[in-house]
């Protein structure tokens, strides 16, 4: 009972491929993913796989989305910290998990391997909303995050794509044969993101 209403908003998305919305879905959903918690990567897989013929579209439309959203997000980070940054950094319920020194020197570690954090958190499972939050947030360079993001949400969602449009068939078998165990997964991540990121 519980799978089969979870499965709703697959079958819906499934669906909304042929509407004329579904573009700006798409766009939309990765844009929020730069900014809150959302695993949007079984989205554009199941985008690519249903039409592969605009595989290559989507992951361009989701890599619009993905580096707009992390820009949005850099820049609540820099305004986080603006206004707000020495109270949070030498507020006492944080100076018990991390202290005004141990801030500093991580920001300086940050900024020193910028374009290193940006391309492993844009690429791998790492949560892109926490390295975009924390760029602006420790003031890392605005070009590094947006040409970061770019190369490493576009290696990262163009290898996916060339994945579907080789690969769709057994893909999609995979998804239908284990949709629970995949949904499992999912909402495990998204749980643990959040644990460890917020």
């Amino acid at each position: 009972m519980l799978s089969s209403w979870l499965r709703r908003p697959y079958e819906w998305m499934g669906e909304s491929l042929y509407s004329p919305y579904a573009d700006y879905i798409l766009c939309f959903l990765f844009y929020l993913e730069a900014i809150f918690f959302l695993p949007t990567d079984p989205l554009l897989l199941l985008f690519c796989v249903e039409r592969r013929d605009r595989a290559l579209m989507y992951a361009t439309i989701a890599l619009i989305g993905s580096v707009l959203g992390g820009m949005t997000s850099y820049a609540l980070g820099a305004t986080l910290w603006h206004y707000y940054g020495e109270q949070i950094i030498h507020h006492p319920a944080i100076n018990c998990i991390l202290t005004p020194a141990r801030f500093y020197e991580a920001s300086a570690l940050f900024k020193q391997h910028e374009w290193g954090a940006i391309l492993i958190a844009g690429f791998t499972p790492i949560p892109y909303k926490a390295a975009t939050l924390a760029a602006g947030f420790c003031r890392i360079s605005f070009s590094s995050l947006v040409f970061g993001s770019i190369i490493a949400r576009g290696a990262r969602f163009y290898l996916l794509a060339a994945g579907c449009i080789l690969f769709g068939e057994q893909i999609k078998g995979s998804i239908e044969k284990y949709f629970n165990v995949i949904l499992l997964a999912v909402a495990l991540l998204l749980i643990l993101s959040i644990w460890l990121f917020t």
